[in-house]
């Protein structure tokens, strides 16, 4: 389903028509990523700019696309990432396929993205951060 460009006005009815029209793997992953079960909370079909992304979690900049057969070397999703990574957002895409049969492994792989996106636990504060002196 990803992949929706449209008009301003038109984007909440087609985001609610998604959430309803999911397809079956991505089903199978919002199960998952619902209700914080990686610790954090994730949006499904939500509308980011111009485009409405099958996942996303705001508080990590993550988009989790989910793409079918259609979508292969789609140069639409290639214009689509590269607005959202300059618009400070990672995209990671798995295959329809991918999702429904080894769907432990995409797990995993969103949760070392989400891990990736936090500041490391030993990492002394940055310059401005932290107490004061």
């Amino acid at each position: 389903m990803g992949g929706n460009h449209m008009r301003e006005g038109t984007r909440p009815t087609l985001a609610r028509q998604l959430r309803k029209d999911m397809t079956e793997a991505e089903r199978a992953l919002w199960r998952v990523l619902r209700l914080t079960q990686l610790g954090v909370k994730f949006r499904r079909q939500h509308p980011i700019g111009p485009y409405i992304v099958d996942f996303v979690c705001l508080a990590s900049a993550l988009v989790v696309e989910v793409d079918g057969g259609q979508h292969l070397d789609s140069p639409h999703d290639a214009t689509r990432d590269q607005w959202l990574t300059e618009h400070g957002y990672r995209v990671r895409r798995y295959w329809n396929d991918e999702v429904l049969t080894r769907i432990d492994d995409v797990v995993a792989d969103i949760v070392r993205a989400l891990e990736e996106s936090r500041p490391h636990p030993n990492l002394p504060p940055q310059a401005g951060e932290g107490e004061e002196l």
